[in-house]
């Protein structure tokens, strides 16, 4: 493990976050004390302009006011309809080079502040994983913490520094799960297991979604997102960047059946531990096809949530259009890839995890035994 940490961080510590080379100021804060409707001539008559007071509420224009115009052209995905009270999120411009008075900034509205409503969640969450889970409830906190931390500050910047995004992505996931499975199964022979399943399956995920973008010809591009990123960046490989998205979003998925498989073998070691290495390899096989139709169900139910506009889509269009379209393909091949990968990993994590428990009969040292006021 120490290895591992030191390597993480002279890893970290070569990587450098990519800066602006324009001014940029942070974003603001304001609060909508008053909204005038002006009329629009010569334009289409379903646009209309909004004249909206602005407090800023924080950052160096602290408790100015501007006017700003908020244009609502009857599109839901880009207007911003405001009302009083409303609080947003402004964006600010400057105009010039020197920023002398507020007059040298142009304010835009970006959209509705909303991070209140996720920080009241989050906390919801943490606090009913604290109560059910306890010290393993920490220790989720931590991993959880761990993960996101990695993607932000080692895959983004490996990604955005011209790194392989589909090594970066599974350099990332690997750590993960060492972090998260050691963290919450602590360091033995189970959770070892588990590790070795879960990296081998995120490997051969990789593998597949490189040889499903290649034969499908998928171009990367499935999302509004993808194109305000290729306007920024232009040399990133987007479908490294599809590729490292479909072992990411396996991740979760790999790791769950792998701890399963491992800590059933693990027990039925512990109840009757005269069972040889291809008795416990059945019985984490029996219990992997119980596992296998769920977990693949669950991945399949995920992306089909998240592209339920797309679904529905194929009310008004031709199957044979619908099923070809990049985006479609991409959302199924991806919900694939990840459920194959599942498939593979309950042999792989059973036939390590019945090797490895067999065979390593030292005493297991778990973060359980620790207290933690």
């Amino acid at each position: 493990m120490k290895t591992i940490l030191t390597f993480i961080f002279i890893l970290i510590g070569f990587i450098l976050p990519v800066q602006a080379e324009d001014i940029q100021l942070p974003s603001e804060t304001g609060l909508v004390t008053e909204v005038n409707y002006e009329d629009i001539q010569n334009l289409n008559q379903e646009t209309v302009k909004q004249e909206v007071t602005v407090k800023i509420l924080t950052g160096r224009f602290k408790g100015t006011e501007r006017i700003i115009d908020n244009m609502l052209t009857g599109n839901p995905a880009y207007d911003i309809p405001l009302s009083k009270g409303d609080k947003v999120v402004i964006h600010a411009e400057p105009v010039s080079e020197i920023i002398a008075t507020d007059k040298d900034v142009d304010f835009f509205i970006a959209d509705i502040k909303r991070d209140n409503q996720i920080w009241i969640y989050t906390l919801f969450f943490s606090v009913l994983l604290l109560a059910i889970g306890r010290k393993k409830g920490v220790t989720s906190i931590i991993s959880i913490i761990a993960t996101v931390g990695l993607i932000f500050y080692l895959l983004m910047p490996l990604t955005l520094n011209g790194f392989c995004p589909i090594a970066s992505a599974i350099l990332v996931g690997i750590l993960s799960t060492i972090i998260t499975i050691y963290l919450v199964g602590g360091f033995n022979s189970k959770s070892t297991s588990a590790i070795v399943g879960t990296s081998i399956s995120l490997i051969f995920a990789g593998l597949l979604s490189i040889v499903a973008i290649y034969f499908a010809h998928l171009t990367g591009f499935a999302g509004e997102e993808n194109m305000f990123l290729y306007s920024a960046r232009p040399d990133l490989s987007f479908t490294g960047i599809l590729s490292a998205s479909m072992i990411i979003a396996a991740l979760g998925a790999l790791m769950d059946t792998a701890v399963s498989i491992a800590s059933t073998i693990n027990e039925i070691h512990e109840t009757d531990n005269t069972l040889d290495v291809k008795e416990l390899f059945k019985s984490g096989m029996n219990v992997g096809r119980d596992i296998i139709g769920t977990m693949s169900n669950t991945l399949i139910l995920v992306y089909l949530g998240s592209s339920l506009p797309l679904v529905l889509l194929s009310n008004n269009i031709d199957l044979n259009k619908f099923f070809n379209l990049n985006q479609v393909a991409t959302e199924i091949l991806s919900a694939l890839t990840g459920s194959i990968a599942i498939l593979a990993c309950v042999p792989i994590t059973a036939i390590v995890a019945a090797y490895l428990i067999k065979r390593n009969k030292k005493p297991d040292f778990n973060l359980e035994n620790i207290d933690i006021q």
